[in-house]
């Protein structure tokens, strides 16, 4: 049997990657790919532990227990940096391919790191968490478009969430060289015997951003290795340049087992086949008119926007703000920072397991019990009092939890926006969603130290839960080809 058509076309082309079952771009691949995924979790996390240092470092008068009432305004500026990242840069993917935007994003987020291990004052720190902002809000949209593009159909979700493992240790190590560099050494398990802070040595939330700059550089040199996206070459015309990167794939596939017979288009809807005709009439237009200008997308933008918005509240409040909040309630900073440290060995088997379970089920249905999930530790935390062991448990259910929400959503929103548009479309709700993250933290914040640990953590994860029902009314998507989810 013959690997390639004969016949080219952007539909022969769709149809040939969908018939591949195994991942088949180098497995170096899904690596460098999430090096990158490492680096910006990394960057996400790394603030949780070490920004207390920092701000008694930069900011006049902040101590341990005040530490919080300085956080919200980096957080919620480097949200916004998202924002306007990703919603300016994205849409470049769109026009210009997905791996030459993967480079330049993780240039500025690299850059940006930088600027923040030599930031001087607290207005520095501030503008430097804004300008990485902006190179990670646009890079995970990208990164999650790529993997959508590149991965088999019957796996899109099994990937997402393979690569999503390097999300996992880039927050374990930034928050553990997090604890490291920047609290005292104290006596296990209120803290690290080990660590390194103290009087002769301040300064270590710097180590930790010089480092990210590191991982950055190491990242933008191994993603050139990448392939450009067969899907977007051929919607964007280059056939002959999808066509060879298709055979490519095949040629790998076919290596693990032969290749079935390349399926015909799937049936759609009179409403689906109209929609991909406008998008065909429309290919050169603005990818934000295109969604915008399109009430079936719109209605999606919309909802997942909602979604999105919601759940970050929950997401942010715990990755960025853990270790201030439990030292607002009342936690000496570094037991605070050892409870959020041991939390992160929760993501990182939450990632794994996932990993092999994930395509069980519809990634909508992940969220409800990532929502269970992540109660269950609020209560845990909540109950364990003095127990540091019982904190131990709940600081790691609630990292799988609200992280076990995290990747069938990356997954479920790359499919439901069509190839034309699909970057701009993660881009539009995921940036603006993260919108929600710096409100929450913003409008939390003030609200804990008033509350009983219990109602504190009830009260975070709650959004989690609302963002749960609201899911369920989008599209299944598992298994189903992209141009018929999202024509």
């Amino acid at each position: 049997m013959s690997a390639t058509p004969t016949a080219v076309s952007a539909r022969s082309i769709n149809a040939r990657l969908d018939r591949l079952q195994v991942w088949s771009l180098s497995p170096s691949f899904i690596a460098i790919i999430g090096l990158g995924f490492l680096f910006t979790f990394y960057d996400i996390f790394d603030i949780n532990v070490s920004f207390i240092q920092t701000c008694v470092s930069l900011q006049k008068g902040c101590t341990p227990e005040t530490a919080l009432d300085a956080l919200p305004l980096p957080v919620v500026l480097n949200l916004a940096g998202y924002v306007v990242g990703t919603l300016v840069l994205s849409p470049v993917a769109d026009r210009i391919g997905r791996r030459n935007m993967l480079l330049f994003t993780m240039l500025i987020t690299g850059l940006g790191s930088l600027y923040t291990a030599f930031s001087t004052d607290y207005l520095n720190f501030t503008i430097s968490r804004i300008v990485t902002g902006i190179g990670i809000g646009a890079d995970l949209a990208i990164v999650n478009t790529y993997i959508s593009e590149v991965a088999p159909r019957r796996s899109r979700a099994k990937f997402t969430t393979v690569i999503f493992i390097m999300s996992a240790l880039g927050a374990f190590f930034g928050i553990w060289l997090g604890l490291w560099l920047t609290t005292p050494a104290t006596p296990w398990p209120l803290g690290l015997p080990f660590a390194a802070a103290g009087p002769g040595f301040e300064d270590g939330w710097r180590w930790m951003y010089g480092i990210g700059a590191i991982l950055a550089v190491v990242a933008i040199l191994l993603r050139f290795e990448l392939p450009e996206s067969a899907r977007w070459l051929a919607q964007r015309g280059r056939l002959q340049e999808a066509d060879k990167t298709v055979a490519d794939l095949e040629q790998r596939a076919l290596k693990k087992g032969p290749l079935p017979e390349v399926a015909a288009a799937p049936e759609t809807s009179d409403a689906e086949a109209a929609l991909a005709a406008e998008g065909d009439r429309s290919s050169s237009s603005s990818p934000y008119r295109e969604l915008f200008g399109n009430r079936f997308y719109l209605k999606r933008i919309l909802l997942l926007l909602v979604m999105w918005f919601i759940g970050y509240i929950t997401v942010y409040s715990f990755a960025a703000g853990f270790t201030a909040v439990l030292t607002s309630l009342h936690y000496a900073p570094p037991e605070a920072g050892v409870i959020a440290a041991v939390g992160t060995l929760g993501f990182v088997a939450e990632a794994v397991i996932m990993s092999f379970i994930v395509e069980k089920l519809e990634r909508r249905v992940w969220l409800p019990i990532a929502a269970v999930v992540t109660l269950a530790g609020a209560f845990t935390v909540a109950l364990a009092g003095t127990d540091i062991v019982i904190a131990f448990i709940g600081a790691a259910l609630i990292f799988a939890g609200f992280n076990m929400w995290v990747s069938p959503t990356y997954a479920l929103t790359a499919e439901l926006f069509p190839t034309r548009a699909r970057t701009t479309g993660f881009a539009l709700v995921d940036g603006v969603g993260h919108i929600g993250g710096g409100i929450g933290v913003l409008a939390i914040a003030p609200l804990l130290p008033h509350l009983s640990v219990l109602w504190a953590l009830l009260l975070i994860t709650s959004f989690m839960v609302v963002s749960a029902v609201i899911v369920q009314f989008t599209p299944h998507t598992r298994n189903r080809h992209l141009d018929h989810v999202s024509p």
